[in-house]
């Protein structure tokens, strides 16, 4: 799976999105320490132990660079950046029943835009897995020849 490039000072507007989603009582936030826990838990019992090391990196960055989508205190995704590489998105995952809301959509904007925040002009998303939805929300585009890229060397079981 390839890098891909985003343009942070080029990001739609998603206010809307986040308001929707809000309507519909799921909520986008950071997680909080004592929640590490759970949240790694969780990113390890819907995904797998690769993406729950990186999102425990993640959650103690200060603050936290891990964003989580929460209904009725269940969490339904997760995005990090920050974890493997600075300046990386990733991993980010919406569970199977939750998907079709943009609930991805909201956590992958709303972590772009924390970079941004951080004065990053340009974004990577690492071994990204759904190309063609990253670059039709956000405009990212491949990075040639970026695969294995920084995942060439890692361990495996």
């Amino acid at each position: 799976m390839p890098d891909m490039l985003v343009k942070l000072y080029d990001l739609p507007d998603f206010s809307q999105l986040i308001k929707g989603l809000e309507e519909e009582n799921i909520v986008i936030r950071r997680v909080l320490p004592p929640e590490k826990h759970i949240v790694v838990n969780w990113v390890e019992d819907n995904f797998n132990q690769g993406w729950a090391s990186e999102c425990e990196v993640a959650i103690v960055n200060k603050p936290a660079s891990c964003f989580i989508a929460v209904y009725n205190k269940e969490v339904l995704g997760f995005a990090c950046y920050d974890a493997t590489c600075k300046d990386f998105f990733g991993p980010t995952g919406v569970t199977e029943s939750a998907r079709g809301k943009s609930i991805g959509k909201a956590l992958l904007l709303t972590s772009l835009k924390a970079l941004k925040e951080m004065g990053y002009a340009y974004a990577i998303i690492g071994g990204a897995g759904p190309t063609e939805f990253y670059q039709k929300i956000c405009g990212a585009i491949v990075i040639e020849d970026s695969t294995p890229g920084i995942y060439r060397d890692m361990l495996k079981e």
